[in-house]
């Protein structure tokens, strides 16, 4: 029998870390190592949403916040979302992210999560939270923020990339997050030859952050480039 989707997912998390070398001040959270529930709930959520051999189009963001995905092992899901939409409760954590608000209201006017699920996959080239020292305290960093950061984990983002692709998805337009996000991976794509088409979007976290009077026209362009057959 075929491996369906949620199996293959589970599997890529379950073997996920990064033991490559980083710079000075940055470190990688790994909330399947970090916390045990965290493997329970991401388990949960592909089994309800993933459960099917369907080809999927891919959602790349750049990496996880440490609200985020960071600590529900699910892709752009704070804990708010993960019980309030997808009926997952997490018990050791309560979180709430900003870009999570975008990505949930985007899916609501897509048709749902369910739908939603059925037609797209998010992840991200690096796929755990990545942090940096910053007077005294850790605060969420993104993998292109620093040229040394970048060149120490662009082999591991290639792998990543191709093992999800590997997954059943449909590299014949992939769909970035991001401006910055969409240069640094047309680098991993000229390099490695991943993607056929990108087509970027805005990242949730600055439509919320700068852009939410326009919201819904934000909105409406995701739908528009993602419904698109």
């Amino acid at each position: 029998m075929d491996t369906t989707f949620v199996d293959k997912v589970i599997q890529f998390n379950r073997n996920l870390q990064y033991s490559g070398n980083l710079p000075d001040d940055f470190q990688v959270l790994n909330p399947y190592l970090d916390n045990p529930e965290t493997m329970v709930v991401m388990e949960k959520f592909y089994h309800k949403y993933y459960n099917d051999s369907n080809q999927r189009k891919f959602l790349i963001g750049i990496n996880p916040s440490r609200h985020g995905a960071g600590v529900t092992g699910v892709p752009f899901t704070d804990t708010k979302r993960l019980e309030s939409v997808c009926g997952i409760k997490m018990e050791s954590a309560y979180t709430h992210e900003v870009s999570s608000v975008f990505i949930y209201d985007m899916m609501a006017a897509y048709g749902g999560a369910d739908e939603f699920y059925r037609d797209i996959y998010i992840n991200s080239p690096f796929p755990l939270a990545i942090v940096r020292k910053s007077k005294g305290s850790w605060v969420n960093a993104n993998y292109y923020d620093d040229k040394e950061l970048f060149n120490d984990v662009k082999n591991f983002m290639i792998d990543s990339l191709k093992k999800h692709i590997s997954l059943n998805l449909d590299i014949s337009e992939v769909f970035i997050l991001g401006k910055k996000n969409a240069e640094f991976i047309s680098k991993l794509n000229n390099e490695a030859n991943l993607f056929d088409k990108m087509t970027v979007l805005e990242h949730p976290r600055y439509i919320q952050q700068y852009k939410s009077k326009e919201k819904d026209l934000y909105i409406d362009k995701y739908i528009l480039a993602l419904k698109n057959k």
